[in-house]
């Protein structure tokens, strides 16, 4: 496999601890660990090896790159079935999973999933309107898996409740390939709200104490 260097060292991936019913699913989730490892970009995720958890994290793990798993030790039991992939980091809560996994990442990719999925991708989507951190946030839209949730962004746009330019913090392309070089392309903007606040932290790292031993 060709690589292929870029700008991320380690990107941050949201995905359904289940499998989802099309192939394609799976499919778009190996494509993708396929294609960080073609980039050299190691893997920092929720930490299940189940579903497409499990699916992207084998790819990148297959292929030699870094995996990093931050997940709470009371889900430990349901997503982590048979020897865990790569390296896991238990935390206590689930809040203290998403902050590890941005502190660590330097972009973010939703593929398809669920309540919790959406939940990750659109925090990190709102911290960067805010101004918390400017690292790019993708959307890998598979057989169109995230148009409804676009159109509700695009109407929340059109009603006057999200700005032009934060709806421009949501890179989506069909494939992981498409996506990665629109991605490596991307410049984020901040508007002049976000740009006049000051965070005390840039984001809400995880602290030694809080770190589940």
């Amino acid at each position: 496999m060709e690589e292929t260097n870029s700008r991320f060292k380690r990107i941050c991936v949201f995905c359904g601890s289940s499998s989802g019913k099309k192939p394609t699913y799976q499919e778009a989730a190996v494509q993708l660990g396929r294609e960080l490892v073609e980039r050299r970009i190691d893997l920092v995720y929720g930490g299940g090896s189940v579903g497409l958890m499990g699916l992207v994290s084998q790819a990148v793990h297959d292929g030699g790159r870094h995996v990093l798993g931050v997940i709470p030790t009371s889900l430990m039991p349901r997503e982590i079935t048979g020897d865990p992939i790569g390296e896991v980091r238990a935390v206590s809560s689930m809040h203290q999973r998403k902050a590890e996994m941005a502190r660590q990442a330097d972009a973010f990719i939703a593929l398809p999933g669920g309540y919790g999925t959406l939940e990750e991708l659109l925090e990190v989507i709102t911290w960067a309107q805010l101004g918390i951190h400017s690292k790019p946030v993708g959307l890998l839209n598979v057989d169109g898996f995230y148009n409804s949730l676009l159109s509700f962004i695009d109407k929340a746009v059109d009603e006057g409740f999200i700005s032009p330019k934060a709806r421009r913090i949501i890179v989506s392309a069909p494939t992981a390939k498409q996506l990665m070089l629109e991605l490596e392309e991307h410049v984020p903007e901040q508007d002049e709200f976000a740009s006049k606040l000051v965070w005390e932290e840039r984001l809400n790292y995880v602290t030694e104490s809080e770190v589940a031993m």
